[in-house]
């Protein structure tokens, strides 16, 4: 009877001993700024792939957890992860506190707002893209930036020119002259290198991408009434990086890119240097180049010195040599032989310097100063007609932030010269010199937790056109739960000159000079709203939305009109261009997939025009799909984009179509190889209408409204001898 007994106790004591190895706690999660719940962050249980969701009090609840040491890791969008081990039990009620200066989002400070705050204390809104997805389109383009821009919602990369690949950035259905193209907060490019611009910007130097769209002139002057596109070079960092990047694609293109830095204790260097060969390439055999032969060589060194901890002195140089031609493939292979005579060359050289000074203050203040010179020399030949002439362009600046408790301040002047000057030997002489002063103030202003204004003001003086005051405001709301707003506006202006897309198009033949003493700046005014969630559908499902609305109009806009002579003269339009739209990007997290939907609608008035037709050349509908997987060894994705119908300038409804492409990449100790498969469906503008019309030795080129190249597949290796992850 004992042994009954005992053996009961003993069982009774196991059950005891079983339920004693789990328990039940809560996790509290906080913010370090100022202790207060965090609602919507997630705790994860690694080895029990068990999660949970903070609640309104920032607690998330676990039962049944075993005993024992676990593996948590603690996330929020916006804040700094924390991984770290607990032992159970211990307490029943832990407590952990993020901090909101490390997250995805809150750890990209911005440049070109010109404040030291991270994106999401920033009212006006900008796009952001970052090194990691920058990598990847540097795969899928490394010969220049036209696959990063196309890309993003909004966005459209016009092509004027089948033979030279000319191409423009279109920000909202409003021309390329209307976006304003900066490196590191210098405006480098436009003017007569606006259609090569885009061609000639290689992308591996690059470390993200800053897009503001609608009016940006209160902080940079004119031209960014459609907006601008800021791009931020890599710094060197402790650690040596070293890059070395070759494709080859079968459509006989060739390029190879090199990047290298380093910094010690007072100095550091970065040299970047790109080559590119294509051979002319015809997918059609119809005798006219898809794309141009093309030799470009590109090289940008940088050299830093850090005097103090808080002063950075930088100076860079930046050069660009650039042959392009193409046309009549019979003539390029072989020369000039009875109807093969038509080809266009482009030779191109940029040379252009970069110098920054910085200091830190001790009283949360900073000083900036910076100085340009860029030179642009372009000689553009088809049959029977040159368009020669070199550009000279300064841009001076100094600008002083002051961050005190709840506002910021910048203050700042800048001046700008534009100097164009055409061979002295073309029947049309279209020089052009322009001179703008320009002085700027702008505030950020903390007037809750949850509210955030930003105003400013700008006034530029342009010594042929008068002045511009340009006033600014924008507004944001947030709160914890992931929700934000953002609604602004501002106007802005752009001084007129040849260098428009309808001129490109016709290769600048027979267009005068621009008449100041008739002419009016173009002027505009812009708002948008916006509305941004991100949180979570599930414990492992991450959600993101974004809705833009936005609304542009231009006023005196510049027209290229045909005279009774044959020749073409600008004149300002007698009514608004108006561009009004809504975007929507929404994204979607799980485990190692991202998938990313987008749609944008653009409808882009010409008011000039009996009717208000659609811009053509604009695609009212457009929406993309992008499906990524990502682990430490692959990152293979998916692209599905729908362009909708266009018109024509003729009236002349296009077709709609769709394009895929499909990436992978394999990464190892060495570095990575990847492989391209770039519009494998092969959607090109002669599946839908001709390229080319007669008569051959002087052909017509209709305009372009589709893909002109086709499928394209490329293969290539990152090498990266150093490990580079900390510089990243």
């Amino acid at each position: 009877m004992n042994k009954y007994i005992m053996s009961i106790m003993l069982i009774l004591l196991l059950c005891f001993s079983l339920k004693a190895q789990t328990s039940d706690i809560q996790i509290k999660v906080f913010t370090v700024d100022k202790n207060e719940p965090l609602m919507g962050a997630t705790v994860y249980f690694k080895t029990l792939e068990k999660g949970a969701v903070t609640n309104f009090d920032g607690i998330a609840e676990f039962s049944n957890i075993p005993n024992g040491p676990h593996q948590i890791i603690i996330s929020f969008l916006g804040f700094e992860s924390l991984e770290t081990t607990i032992k159970i039990p211990n307490k029943k009620e832990l407590l952990f506190k993020l901090k909101e200066t490390g997250g995805d989002l809150d750890e990209i400070v911005i440049q070109s707002s010109r404040s030291t705050r991270t994106v999401r204390k920033i009212p006006t809104r900008i796009e952001f893209i970052g090194i990691e997805e920058l990598g990847e389109k540097a795969v899928m383009n490394p010969t220049n930036i036209s696959m990063v821009l196309r890309e993003s919602t909004g966005i459209q990369m016009q092509q004027t020119s089948l033979s030279s690949g000319s191409t423009n950035i279109r920000i909202q259905g409003l021309d390329g002259r209307y976006t304003q193209l900066l490196r590191d907060g210098f405006p480098l490019y436009g003017g007569f290198s606006s259609g090569l611009s885009i061609l000639q910007i290689p992308p591996l130097d690059l470390k993200q991408f800053e897009i503001i769209k609608g009016s940006s002139s209160t902080l940079y002057g004119g031209g960014a009434i459609a907006g601008l596109v800021n791009m931020v070079s890599k710094t060197p960092g402790e650690k040596p990086v070293l890059d070395l990047m070759f494709t080859q694609t079968q459509a006989l293109g060739s390029t190879s890119n090199i990047f290298y830095s380093k910094r010690n204790k007072k100095f550091g260097v970065s040299l970047y240097g790109s080559g590119h060969f294509q051979k002319i390439y015809d997918p059609e055999n119809d005798g006219f180049s898809n794309l141009p032969e093309t030799k470009s060589i590109s090289f940008n060194p940088k050299l830093f010195y850090y005097p103090s901890e808080n002063t950075t002195l930088w100076f860079g140089l930046n050069g660009t040599y650039d042959d392009r031609i193409g046309g009549d493939v019979n003539k390029i292979e072989n020369g000039e032989n009875g109807i093969h005579q038509y080809t266009e060359e482009n030779i191109s050289k940029r040379l252009s310097s970069q110098f920054v000074y910085k200091t830190q203050f001790e009283d949360f203040s900073s000083l900036e100063f910076k100085n340009s010179i860029a030179f642009f020399d372009r000689d553009l030949t088809i049959p029977n007609f040159n368009f020669d002439g070199k550009q000279l362009n300064t841009f001076t600046e100094i600008t002083y932030n002051k961050a005190l408790t709840k506002t910021d301040w910048i203050f700042g002047g800048n001046l700008y010269t534009s100097n164009f000057d055409e061979n002295d030997n073309a029947s049309l002489q279209r020089d052009q010199k322009d001179i703008t002063f320009g002085t700027f103030v702008n505030n950020i202003f903390d007037i809750s937790e949850n509210w955030i204004l930003e105003t400013g003001l700008r006034a530029d003086y342009n010594t042929d056109f008068g002045f511009f005051p340009l006033p600014r405001i924008s507004l944001l709301y947030k709160n914890n739960s992931g929700l934000s707003s953002r609604i602004g506006g501002g106007l802005g202006y752009k001084i007129p000159d040849v260098f428009t897309e309808e001129a490109e198009y016709i290769n600048f033949q027979n267009v005068l000079a621009i008449d100041k003493s008739v002419m009016k700046a173009e002027r505009s005014y812009g708002m948008n709203l916006d509305f941004n969630y991100q949180g979570y559908l599930s414990d492992e499902i991450g959600f993101s939305i974004n809705q833009l609305f936005y609304l542009t109009a231009i006023k005196d806009a510049l027209l290229l009109n045909s005279t009774n002579n044959n020749f073409f003269k600008f004149e300002n339009a007698t009514d608004n261009i108006i561009s009004r739209g809504a975007e929507t990007n929404i994204k979607f997290t799980y485990k190692d997939f991202r998938w990313f939907l987008n749609y944008a609608l653009i409808n882009t008035t010409l008011n000039y025009l009996p009717g208000n037709p659609q811009k053509p050349l604009t695609a009212k509908h457009n929406a993309g799909s992008i499906l990524m997987y990502e682990s430490d060894k692959w990152r293979i994705g998916y692209e599905t984009y729908y362009t909708g119908k266009q018109n024509l300038s003729d009236g002349t409804e296009t077709t709609d179509f769709i394009t895929m492409g499909l990436l992978a990449m394999r990464n190892f100790k060495f570095g990575t190889v990847f492989v391209n498969f770039e519009n494998f469906t092969d959607r090109r503008q002669s599946r839908f209408s001709p390229l080319v019309l007669p008569p051959h030795q002087n052909p017509v080129f209709p305009e372009i409204y589709a893909p002109t190249d086709g499928f394209i597949f490329s293969v290539g290796i990152l090498i990266k001898p150093f490990d580079n992850k900390e510089n990243e």
